[in-house]
């Protein structure tokens, strides 16, 4: 029972945290990728799989933090702050997405320069 709990409580900050909002953001990008006539089957099967990788990450959470490390997060969540870092979540996501992509396209220049 108390297990139960911890875990609903870990399945709460995945949410707060923007962690499911990155979810989100992947099938929109991997979804433009799928031929139109099949995109409503694609999204069902992804939203299908976002369960069982989201049991995973709780079990990952559960194994480095307690339960009162994971209540504390909780009411940071609740908080103000707490609740604007839910908000901008995806937004903040897609840019850092934005950036680490213009990085890693800088990041081949600098690898030609050493594997000459």
């Amino acid at each position: 029972m108390a297990q139960d709990a911890f875990k609903q409580d870990v399945l709460k900050v995945l949410k707060a945290s923007g962690s499911t909002a990155q979810m989100k953001l992947a099938k929109e990008q991997i979804i433009g990728n799928i031929a139109e006539e099949k995109k409503a089957d694609f999204s069902k099967d992804f939203d299908a799989s976002l369960p069982a990788l989201y049991d995973e990450m709780a079990k990952a959470y559960m194994e480095i933090y307690t339960h009162e490390d994971v209540k504390e997060m909780l009411k940071f969540y609740n908080s103000p702050v707490g609740k604007k870092m839910t908000e901008k979540a995806e937004e903040l996501y897609s840019k850092n997405l934005q950036a680490a992509q213009e990085w890693g396209a800088s990041l081949q220049g600098l690898m030609m320069k050493y594997m000459q």
